[in-house]
This record gives structure tokens, sequence and C-alpha cells, in this order.
């Protein structure tokens, strides 16, 4: 596969104008820039194993029953999280149409999770594409989140700084287009877990907390002080500034398919915030080329998976 560009650590900064440098080639610049690289990991083998299981033509899709911490409650519904290959390419950071040497291999994440609060509902999506070499960030993080009251977007393109764009109809964030360092996105770690846990980042870190996390508390998009563990099966996030923990319980045997998680942080906003714990428990799981899977006789599926 062709030598990717060097990427280096993260860190996003959620401001109103653009954050990116002076591109100037003075000394300072250069120097700086020599400061920002980090030398690139060498790519992870893909064992046969690996390449049966996501090469051949089907998606991997999981489903969780949800309970999820909104304002200041848990609400009852269900997640699911599919996992997918795809030909990335590299310049307009979208699934290519047609093979290519150019094109990244990446493993793919669409999360989504479905539950209501009161009388109306919450419907959420993150996607992540990352490349299988397992050496870089992720390519490309987006998010959205669509209730009644109205809707937000955000985008994160890795090119030569991370480029965000946010779209959302709160005062105060409205329409934002900015350049950011780099450093790990929480979107991120769950596919670089499914291509290799012991891969996993520990230690004291800086980490950019999931899209959906920073759209729903409405905090800064940025990378905040963590603290990372790996256990037999389970992948710990600490962020001590935003009393938020998160838990990934998965197989410790391939493919490491997530059995579920916990999100520990604070919910509700004034008086009646609460500490709560957003829970997913592992439903059921099928491997399936989905896209085809269209018809009306096809919903027998969502049967499998327990979403009806």
């Amino acid at each position: 596969m062709k030598t990717i560009q060097i990427l280096s650590l993260v860190s996003i900064i959620f401001v109103l104008n653009s954050c990116k440098e002076n591109k100037s080639e003075t000394s300072d610049t250069i120097a700086i820039s020599e400061l920002k690289e980090e030398k690139q990991s060498p790519e992870t083998k893909l064992s046969n194993e690996f390449k049966d299981y996501w090469y051949n033509g089907e998606a991997e899709i999981t489903s969780y029953k949800l309970e999820q911490a909104r304002y200041g409650e848990l609400r009852e519904g269900t997640a699911v999280m599919v996992f997918v290959t795809e030909d990335f390419l590299p310049e307009q950071q979208v699934k290519a149409d047609n093979y290519n040497e150019s094109n990244i291999p990446v493993l793919k994440l669409n999360a989504t999770k479905n539950f209501n609060t009161g009388i109306y509902p919450y419907s959420i999506m993150q996607s992540t594409f990352y490349p299988v070499a397992n050496n870089q960030h992720a390519i490309k993080v987006t998010a959205s989140v669509q209730e009644w009251c109205g809707q937000v977007y955000a985008q994160l393109n890795n090119r030569d700084d991370f480029e965000i764009m946010s779209h959302s109809y709160f005062q105060g964030e409205a329409d934002q287009n900015f350049n950011i360092e780099k450093n790990w996105t929480e979107n991120e770690l769950w596919t670089k877990l499914r291509i290799d846990p012991q891969s996993l980042p520990t230690g004291e870190l800086k980490i950019v907390p999931s899209l959906e996390f920073t759209r729903l508390r409405h905090q800064p998009i940025k990378a905040y002080n963590a603290i990372a563990s790996l256990d037999d099966g389970m992948y710990t996030l600490s962020y001590p500034e935003l009393n938020r923990a998160l838990k990934i319980n998965f197989n410790n045997e391939f493919p490491f398919d997530i059995l579920g998680w916990e999100e520990t942080s604070e919910s509700g906003f004034g008086a009646s915030t609460k500490t709560l714990t957003t829970k997913a428990t592992k439903l059921s799981s099928i491997k399936s080329a989905y896209w085809n899977k269209n018809n009306n006789a096809d919903e027998s599926l969502r049967e499998k998976l327990k979403l009806q």
C-alpha cells in the first residue's frame, strides 16, 4: 500500500476563527514544524484471519440495548455499530467508487443511537474512517444529532492540520470552520481496538472526546487531559476535568467484538445536573451486505438483530 504522509498528534480547540499558523518558511516555523512531527509507526501486519473476516464483502452489524443518560434521567433505547472495510480517497476523503493504488483502505464505523426524551425522539450518528494500517489518526470523523428542537453536525478532516466544520442551531455555536493541531481522538479508538487492542494508547494522554459527547454537553471540541488503561477485555478512558469516564468491554479473542460500554458523566443542566451512567449491552450480531438488503422482505434481519 502506498506510504501515507506522516501524521502528528492532534488537539482540537473550538473557536470562531481559524487557528491555522502562518505558513511562511522562517527558521522558527521550520523548527515548530519539526517539533510537531511524530515518527510514523510501522503498519500493522494484517493476518489471514483479519482478511477473511473483514474482506468478504460483508459488514459486521451489532445491536445493543441502550440506557442513555439525558437531561438528568436514564432513557431506554437501542444502539447499533456497523463496521465495514472500504477504500477511501485520500484527497476528497470520501468512499472510492473504484479501486486505485492511491486509495487508503479503512475500517469504517457507523455508530447510531436512538432513544426518546419524553415526547420527542433523539437520533445520533457518528462515523469514523480509520486506516487499517493502524499507524495514523482517523482520516475523517463526523457526528450528527437530530431531535425536535433542531440538529447539529460536526466534521473533522485529517489533512495538514485537522480541519473542523461545525453547524448548530444553538447561539454561540452556529457555523464554524477552523484548523487545529493533532492528537488522539476518542472516536478513532473504537476502530483501533477492532484491529489490535494491544495497540491502544495507555497512560497520561491528550484525547479529544467523542463528537457526540462534546455536542450533547456543549463542551469545546479540544483535547483534554485523560488517563487510559487496558486490562483484560476492558479499555478505560478517564477525563478528570470533565468528570467523565468511558469503559469499553470487548472480546479478547479475534475479531475483538465490542460487548458493551459504560459512560459515566454529568447529565442535565443547572440544578437538575446529576452524575449518571449510560450503559450499552450487546443484543445480537450479524454479518451482512446490508446495502443490498433494502426490500420489505429484508426486514426479517432486524428481527435477528432484536431491533423489532
